[in-house]
């Protein structure tokens, strides 16, 4: 999935980190909700202005920096 489109990162906003589509909900917000054992469905319940593919997005971002620190250590 490319995230770039859902993930924005805007140096005023949550003081720099990562935000849903220019949200104040941070992508750390949703991967720490669903590490807590929040479900996907539970979360958009939570944030109705969250979509689903907001969710994989910020998944995808974790994935997508995890990798590249794996490759920097390497």
């Amino acid at each position: 999935m490319d995230y770039r489109a859902r993930i924005t990162i805007e140096p005023g906003k949550r003081g720099g980190k990562p935000c849903i589509r220019g949200l104040r909900i941070t992508v750390y917000d949703v991967l720490d909700y669903l590490a807590g054992g929040m479900s996907e469905d539970e979360v958009l319940a939570d944030f109705p202005d969250l979509e689903r593919e907001d969710i994989r997005a910020a998944l995808a971002f974790a994935a997508d920096r995890e990798r590249r620190l794996a490759g920097d250590a390497a």
